[in-house]
This record gives C-alpha cells, sequence and structure tokens, in this order.
C-alpha cells in the first residue's frame, strides 16, 4: 500500500526554539522593595552588633526612615536611567 502525502513531522524531528537572550529591564518595584528590605537588615546589624546604641525609643526616628529614603532614590535615579 503506499501512500500519497508526507506523514506529519513528529515532534522529535522539530529543531528547538531559540531562545531570546540579552538582558531583561530592571523592575523598579521589586529593586526599592530589595534596597529597602537590605538597608532594614543593616539597620537591625547595627542596632544588634552595638555600633549604634539605642537608650530610648526616640533615637530610632533618625534610623527607621532611612531604608526608605535610600529605596526611594535608587527608585528615581533607575526610573531616569530608564527614561534615556
Amino acid at each position: 500500500m503506499s501512500y500519497d502525502y508526507a506523514p506529519p513531522p513528529r515532534f522529535e524531528d522539530q529543531a528547538a526554539a531559540e531562545k531570546p537572550t540579552g538582558r531583561h529591564p530592571v523592575n523598579i518595584g521589586h529593586l526599592v522593595m530589595g534596597l529597602a528590605f537590605l538597608v532594614f537588615v543593616v539597620v537591625w546589624a547595627l542596632i544588634v552588633s552595638g555600633t549604634v546604641v539605642i537608650h530610648d525609643i526616640e533615637d530610632l526616628r533618625w534610623l527607621l526612615p532611612l531604608p526608605w529614603i535610600v529605596g526611594g532614590g535608587v527608585g528615581l535615579l533607575a526610573a531616569l536611567l530608564r527614561k534615556s
């Protein structure tokens, strides 16, 4: 018995799709939250190691906003660099 058509291609015979290469864009939200977390860990480490001595809760008023200021500044810088 003869066939007058070609059999369908097998999955194994198909060439693998090329994966895109290169850099992917930075998610600014992930960057800001990651840096804020990192700075919170650094603040915690400074307090636990005794480098920064906390006598009263009022001593933390300059230390706790620091992660958000650093994260926000880096987020603004990343947003500006992305536009150009």
